[in-house]
């Protein structure tokens, strides 16, 4: 019957692919359900980016103003990059370095760009990885108040042996859940580990909430006074310039939290079933990583305002979980190196979740161009994330240079691989991504697949307004704001 069917669709050319691609779609794994799929991809959204760069901002623009803006950006923005890249995944059933081109031929240089993203991202977040991978057995054997000490962090990243050895630990937890594939592996590993983090983060926000301490000048500080800080709007002193920074670091979030311009939700969305209901599954990404982040800052500002005061709460990056973050579990007390634990196995766990994601962006990718087992493409990029890894954990003794980048920032080799993926390429990406969908394919596509089973794609005009209109422009500004030539903002 199957060859059959295939003379007749040869013989009226029929078929919208061909043949050797219509057989590898229909062998492709997908997830099992919408859960499955729900909590893969926002295990992808929550990670290192949720953690460290979320409290921050908000601490520093203004607080509940930042939580505002951020909401109504995830409700729009964010909803536009995140439905397009998961119905362009399903509708192709392609990875993102091939999805594009199956659009639209012209287009396949931003399938290039989309996965070359996750290619510079895996190297650096697996070193990152490896760091937290130390700090948690430092908590797990009691020596806690030793990574509270001045120096502690710097002196370990320094190192030469540690450092490679706990990133290619890291990697190669994350291989083996790649190399068990959709079902096996991402699906059944976000299923166990998601449920455990959520736990952790709220468990960890309430505790945060509850402690109080006084310091030696006598001031008395608690961790209400630090949600009050983090939830109240402060307008005060408020510019239009202060106003466009704090949306431009809004939007800027959005990429880390949603995990989109990278190329993960077009490879999870290809994936997804015909008839699930993709909308829902949109909806529920959204409500669960924004939810997450908010609980970051719940977890963290909270504790370091009461420990460290508002100047504590200037840090951001690896120097608030690494440095700030330390120094706090160590006020603690006897409790601190077990709240610390808990922390470190909690960011060990989102950590692992996006690394997963990132690493599968790139074996799909691998897997549907030059058409090789998953094994053999998640060993390639496996090799290639190793490599990287190497270099930039050098990157801080053998091989250290510091340079300015175009945005004023100091760097080396990790900060210029993070410059180039997450200033340059992904705004880049998301532009092009928006004039595809927006311009040339037309809105109607991706509105078309979001409906496909029925249901109503409840911000359909709009998703039309945004993905024409408003996002390439945002996107523009993002970009020139990222790539320092927009400093008036």
């Amino acid at each position: 019957m199957e060859r059959y069917i295939e003379r007749i669709q040869k013989r009226k050319g029929a078929g919208r692919f061909p043949q050797g691609e219509m057989k590898k779609e229909k062998n492709r794994h997908s997830f099992s359900g919408s859960i499955g799929f729900v909590l893969a991809a926002a295990g992808s959204a929550v990670g290192l980016g949720n953690i460290w760069r979320f409290p921050y901002l908000a601490a520093k623009d203004g607080g509940g103003l930042f939580l505002v803006i951020y909401l109504i950006l995830a409700l729009t923005f964010g909803f536009t990059l995140l439905a397009t890249e998961i119905a362009i995944g399903r509708k192709t059933k392609q990875s993102p370095l091939t999805a594009y081109g199956k659009l639209k031929e012209k287009w396949k240089p931003l399938g290039v760009l989309a996965c070359l993203v996750p290619v510079i991202i895996m190297p650096y977040y697996c070193v990152i990885g490896g760091w937290v991978v130390k700090y948690l057995l430092a908590y797990l054997t009691g020596e806690g108040s030793s990574a509270a000490a001045d120096g502690y962090f710097t002196d370990y990243i320094g190192r030469a042996g540690q450092p490679l050895l706990f990133m290619i630990v890291f990697l190669l937890i994350v291989a083996v859940i790649i190399f068990r594939g959709v079902n096996r592996g991402i699906e059944s590993f976000s299923k166990i580990l998601m449920p455990l983090l959520l736990l952790m983060v709220v468990g960890i926000a309430v505790f945060s909430l509850t402690i109080k301490f006084t310091d030696g000048n006598g001031v008395t500080r608690t961790g209400m006074e630090g949600f009050q800080i983090y939830v109240i709007p402060n307008l005060e002193g408020l510019t239009i310039k202060g106003f466009f920074t704090v949306l431009v670091d809004a939007m800027g979030q959005l990429f880390f939290s949603l995990s989109v311009a990278m190329g993960i939700m077009i490879a999870y969305g290809s994936y997804v079933k015909d008839d699930a209901n993709l909308v829902k599954s949109i909806n529920q990404i959204e409500i669960f990583d924004t939810a997450v982040a908010f609980l970051a800052g719940v977890m963290i500002l909270p504790a370091v305002y009461t420990f460290m005061g508002r100047e504590g709460m200037e840090a951001s990056g690896p120097s608030l979980m690494f440095v700030s973050l330390p120094k706090v579990f160590a006020s603690m007390g006897k409790a601190g190196n077990g709240i610390g634990a808990l922390f470190f196995a909690m960011v060990l766990f989102a950590a692992l979740t996006s690394a997963v994601s990132v690493m599968e962006a790139v074996v799909s990718s691998i897997m549907d161009k030059f058409h090789v087992s998953r094994i053999k493409a998640a060993v390639i990029e496996t090799v290639i994330a190793l490599a990287g890894g190497v270099l930039v954990c050098l990157g801080y003794n053998n091989l250290y240079f510091d340079i300015v980048l175009p945005n004023g920032a100091h760097a080396q080799i990790l900060d210029v691989m993070d410059y180039i993926s997450n200033n340059c390429l992904m705004p880049l990406v998301a532009i092009g991504t928006c004039i595809l969908i927006g311009w040339v394919v037309k809105p109607a596509a991706v509105i078309e697949e979001a409906e496909k089973t029925g249901c109503r794609f409840g911000r359909k005009r709009l998703y039309i307004v945004m993905v024409r209109y408003i996002a390439p422009a945002l996107l523009v500004v993002l970009l020139l704001k990222s790539i320092g030539i927009l400093s008036v903002i």
